[in-house]
């Protein structure tokens, strides 16, 4: 039987609520965005044990992407349910007061219970960034990939055209990978900056494909260089063969911009 006491007691308990949370992050010391073994720092582990702290509850939460090792977010989304009394603004400040220094949540909202991080994102984009001075810069060394060899940007910028569109991506993605279909549609790829400066890739797209951004860089960074022709580029999508397309150009530099829902 219920008794008066079991009413007043669950009266008390603070009603679940669906949030999104916007995330900023420096990954260079994190293992990613997902769980890994114990031991393991990653975006994931910390944010949740910040909101256990805050809440006194464990809550999991889920990101619309799961960002490899060594890559940034400027604005990682990730969903969670979290009982609190808290507003927005008070469990944003809460929150950034129980993480550390490389990842804050520069946003926090209530929404919709049917909200979903990954499920109801409908786009990302994400910028890479590199590093085109003879000289090495320490103060960029977090952020973007160095290559002191000159790049050729309006030859990197026809090859990008190539890969704007629906393609198979075969090409793109990293070894060994199994998805039930490599089509993904690139809405934008621009690239920006001087020769000897910094220069950026910046791509938006309905989805990618494990490392494919940084495959897509490494083989465009080839085209910088000389060593393809940006025309290439379609044969290398059509070949569907990970070993025609370029390297893999290196985690430190690239960032999840956005997330668009």
């Amino acid at each position: 039987m219920t008794g008066a006491g079991d009413s007043t007691n669950a009266a008390e308990q603070p009603r679940s609520l669906n949030f999104r949370l916007t995330l900023e992050y420096d990954g260079t010391d994190f293992r990613g965005w997902q769980l890994q073994a114990e031991g393991q720092r990653t975006v994931q582990g910390v944010v949740e044990a910040a909101i256990e702290r805050v809440t006194g509850t464990f809550c999991r939460i889920h990101g619309a992407g799961r960002t490899d090792a060594g890559v940034h977010a400027q604005g990682q989304v990730a969903s969670v349910r979290i009982p609190t009394r808290l507003g927005t603004d008070d469990l944003r400040r809460a929150l950034n007061a129980n993480l550390p220094a490389d990842v804050a949540v520069v946003d926090a909202a209530e929404v919709d219970d049917a909200f979903h991080a990954r499920f109801s994102a409908l786009g990302k984009v994400y910028r890479y960034r590199v590093w085109n001075g003879a000289i090495r810069s320490p103060l960029r060394a977090r952020a973007t990939h160095a290559e002191p060899r000159p790049l050729d940007i309006e030859q990197m910028s026809l090859a990008a055209k190539w890969l704007v569109g629906r393609h198979d991506f075969s090409s793109f993605q990293a070894a060994g990978t199994e998805v039930d279909s490599a089509v993904r549609t690139l809405t934008r790829f621009e690239i920006d900056g001087h020769r000897g400066d910094e220069i950026a890739f910046e791509v938006a797209g309905e989805g990618f494909l494990r490392h494919m951004v940084r495959n897509l860089v490494g083989t465009l960074l080839e085209v910088g260089r000389g060593r393809r022709e940006a025309a290439q580029m379609a044969q290398i999508l059509a070949a569907r063969d990970r070993t025609q397309a370029g390297p893999t150009a290196p985690a430190c530099g690239l960032t999840l911009i956005e997330v668009k829902y």
